[in-house]
């Protein structure tokens, strides 16, 4: 019998791999009742949409395995997310001509931003589970974004408002002096 070994793929330059996802976050992990919960799309687009977790559950049938990497240096292999792509709830909520820029936010003072065309790459989700288990409230539940081609700074948890920005705005971690781009292939963890 042959043994099959999985192919771990490379790590970005100053990244060391960690077996688990930690758990971090600025401030106390919200408790979000699953219920009452509402993901609003505003801005710069034609038709706002609101969605309840339920519809998100509901529209989460992307899967894709990804690398998890943060800014401070470690970095998860491998995690399988389900969720539904960015792009296609935007689809629904038709981006006006003038928008350039997303904001993400957790409503309690947490953003991250993408420019539009890093938002609609077929690999940013708006996650609801992480390996086959509905996301904990530790991980971000019911809903975050997933955004694998960036720093983990940009995979905003506990998501409930995105913006469609005609402009570039800063996030939490921009306006401290990260770099906008976040790319952990160019090492682009501060400006």
């Amino acid at each position: 019998m042959l043994e099959r070994r999985r192919i771990l793929s490379p790590l970005p330059p100053g990244q060391h791999a960690v077996e688990r996802l930690p758990v971090q976050h600025i401030g106390e992990a919200p408790q979000l009742d699953p219920a009452g919960y509402r993901l609003n799309l505003t801005g710069e687009l034609g038709a706002p949409r609101v969605f309840g977790a339920a519809e998100l559950r509901e529209r989460s049938t992307t899967e894709i395995e990804a690398d998890f990497h943060a800014a401070i240096g470690w970095s998860v292999r491998g995690l399988r997310w389900r969720g539904v792509r960015l792009a296609d709830l935007l689809a629904l909520a038709r981006p006006a001509a003038t928008a350039r820029h997303v904001l993400f936010s957790d409503g309690r003072g947490y953003e991250a931003s993408l420019t539009l065309e890093e938002a609609l790459a077929p690999d940013v989700l708006v996650a609801t589970a992480l390996d086959g288990a509905a996301l904990t409230t530790e991980h971000g539940a019911p809903a975050r974004l997933v955004a694998p081609a960036k720093y983990g700074f940009k995979s905003v948890k506990w998501l409930v408002r995105v913006e469609v920005c005609a402009e570039a705005r800063q996030g939490f971690w921009e306006s401290r002096g990260a770099h906008w781009g976040a790319d952990p292939w160019r090492e682009e963890r501060w400006a």
